[in-house]
């Protein structure tokens, strides 16, 4: 009873170890290993081997390992090995493996540790013969193979004489590249497998194009020219390679360059820097290269790069902090720019090597969330303001000062959300040419709104210090709030590339910018920026910021006052009227600066909004303390209280 016991425990065991090594049956590289029983006489090797995919057949006699069949795509290879004094094993035992790299049309033998070449590599080939699926068994015996065992799966506890494998053809090149690219430790696979070709010259693959130079003893530099590929845009790197880079104690050695075209395994996880579609890979044959006395230089070809808004320079992979995960380095590189379409890294060492690229100022967070947000705030900002024009306009009839003003800046508004509304869609549509236009025309309705606040800010100061004098004639604020923005704007005009087509990089992917009309990339453009509209917008504030003071101390003893939603709507109110919350722009720096980047974008781009609400509100309240909507506004309220103020002293 327990031999049967055990001989079904067996078969059991064998059984699962069958159905186990189908998962591994179809790698693309195959080896099979086993023990080869046979006699004491003399051993031999044969094989024949021919081009094709048929099948392969290994076979084992008494004095015989064979290799047969049909699975090579360039080998037509037969003949007979002795193995009298490496194949004599004790006890008629002897261990065999045999590996077949499809990819390299490369197979080989090893029978107790010495290799025996059959076919030897002959470059990369594009289509070949693997996936070798496991035929059937020949019959057991004495003499043949034992414990065999595919990819370290067990196929079979038996002696067997014959096993058969048949194979399917496949796109090696594809198949290679798809394993290659399943994580960053895998890149090196490429370049060790173009080593090992043997080839020498270019070779291209799906994901990469090599080429392998040999360096002899009298190598005096070489240029590397990658051959252009099909479907790039632009010529791949050139290299130059210097002579001390030939090892000192070696006669010969090969060098090989890679350029990948696939760079996402290189993007290195939370940087705020982006590389180029372009990375480079130099590597020689067994050796560890640093410190060179002449460096090798990469001339890296790519898109126009804008100097003046863009940084760039030359990083390689810094292999020894961490070998699995992508840490790009300056250390060991020098970067000497040639123009904005090609830029030279001088690097004293092999590795990786890049063109790191990053925006001044830097690509902007969150771009396509602040897109939505402004574009809707631009749009119920102008819906807001044709409102409130319509209020300012009905409340004419009561001859009160303020309204001129805030029309002017209802009328400024409009103007400015209305372009900047249609500002991506007209740069798409029309390009440089309207950009021209529609840039000056928003700068201008920047500047414009930018004064009107600022004449918000000297109207109330004047209803509060000069309380018994006259005011400004209408006419007299609208030549300043729309006559005197129009100067600068014309002089920039005529001064040429100020206003044009603008890019904003989104830091999520730098090669695919939001388009708008406003000032160019140029130093003469940037110089304007800051002279015109950061320089009006820092006087805008800091004056608004003091007006708001001055006005918190005359009126905060009102009983008023002291209602809570009173305070707030006034100084919210003139906040608005003030555009004091402009000043966020200045706050975008710091651990806050994507929280401040989106509040300066709600707060800013909502302003009409914010303006027609306090306007409702402040008649809301006149109507619920009895009078009517068409009664005093803020600001003329505030002078009221200053008289009032004044008598009572």
């Amino acid at each position: 009873m327990e031999p049967r016991l055990t001989d079904a425990l067996r078969m059991v065991l064998l059984l699962l170890a069958i159905f186990s090594s189908g998962s591994s049956e179809n790698d693309r590289n195959f080896k099979l290993c086993g023990i080869w029983h046979h006699g004491n006489n003399p051993l031999h090797l044969h094989y024949n081997l021919s081009t094709g995919c048929q099948e392969i057949t290994v076979s084992a006699n008494e004095s015989s390992l064979s290799v047969e069949g049909q699975i090579t795509a360039q080998c037509n290879q037969s003949g007979v090995i002795p193995l009298a004094q490496s194949g004599r094993g004790s006890g008629g035992q002897t261990d065999f493996c045999l590996y077949w790299e499809p990819l390299l049309d490369q197979l080989w033998v090893q029978v107790r540790g010495k290799n025996h070449t059959l076919c030897r590599p002959a470059g990369l080939q594009g289509s070949c013969c693997t996936d070798l699926s496991h035929g059937a068994n020949g019959q057991s015996g004495m003499y043949g193979i034992a414990n065999a065992t595919i990819s370290n799966d067990m196929v079979s506890l038996k002696t067997v004489m014959t096993y058969t494998f048949h194979g399917d053809v496949i796109h090696c090149k594809n198949v290679f590249c798809h394993e290659a690219e399943k994580g960053s430790n895998q890149v090196n696979m490429i370049e060790e497998t173009v080593m090992r070709s043997q080839a020498v010259g270019s070779v291209e693959l799906p994901c990469a194009l090599s080429s392998v130079v040999e360096m002899k003893e009298d190598f005096q530099g070489y240029n590397v020219i990658l051959p252009a590929s099909k479907g790039l845009p632009k010529p791949p790197p050139s290299i130059y390679l210097p002579a001390c880079l030939m090892p000192a104690d070696r006669k010969t050695a090969k060098v090989v360059c890679t350029f990948f075209k696939n760079t996402s395994l290189f993007k290195e996880a939370q940087s705020n820097m982006e590389i180029l579609e372009d990375v480079v890979g130099i590597t020689v044959e067994n050796e560890v290269i640093n410190n060179l006395r002449e460096p090798i230089r990469i001339s890296f070809h790519h898109g126009a790069i804008p100097t003046q808004t863009h940084s760039r320079k030359c990083v390689s992979w810094d292999t020894r902090k961490d070998p699995l995960n992508v840490t790009w380095k300056e250390d060991g590189c020098l970067t000497s720019q040639k123009g904005t379409t090609e830029t030279e890294c001088l690097c004293n060492h092999l590795t990786y090597f890049t063109i790191m690229v990053q925006l001044e100022p830097g690509p902007v967070r969150h771009l396509l969330a602040l897109t939505v947000i402004t574009s809707l705030g631009c749009a119920v900002s102008v819906i807001s303001c044709v409102a409130l024009i319509i209020f300012l306009q009905r409340k004419r009839r009561t001859k009160e000062q303020s309204i001129p003003v805030h029309m002017g800046l209802a009328v400024s508004l409009l103007f400015l959300n209305l372009l900047f509304f249609f500002t991506g869609t007209l740069a798409n549509v029309g390009g440089d040419r309207l950009c021209l236009w529609v840039g000056a025309g928003l700068h201008y309705a920047l500047l414009s709104s930018f004064t009107w606040m600022g004449i918000e800010i000297f109207h109330t100061f004047w209803l509060v210090y000069m309380v018994f004098s006259p005011a400004p004639k209408p006419r007299v604020w609208n030549l300043i709030g729309f006559g005197l923005p129009a100067v600068p704007v014309i002089i920039l005009a005529a001064i040429g590339k100020i206003y044009g087509l603008r890019e904003v990089m989104p830091s999520e992917d730098i090669y695919s910018p939001y388009r708008m009309c406003w000032m160019t990339n140029t130093p003469e453009a940037m110089l304007a920026h800051y002279l015109t509209n950061v320089l009006a917008l820092a006087v805008l504030v800091v004056s608004g910021l003091a007006m708001l003071f001055v006005v918190y101390r005359e009126i905060r003893t009102r009983d008023e006052w002291k209602q809570n939603r009173v305070a707030f709507l006034s100084i919210w109110g003139l906040s608005c009227l003030f555009g004091t919350t402009w000043g966020l722009s200045f706050l975008n720096f710091g651990p806050l600066s994507d929280v401040v980047l989106f509040l300066s974008c709600f707060l800013n781009s909502f302003q009409g909004f914010f303006l027609m609400v306090r306007f409702y509100m402040l008649g809301w309240m006149r109507r619920q303390e009895g009078g009517t909507s068409l009664g005093p506004s803020s600001t003329g309220s505030t002078r009221q209280h200053m008289l009032q103020a004044q008598e009572k002293n």
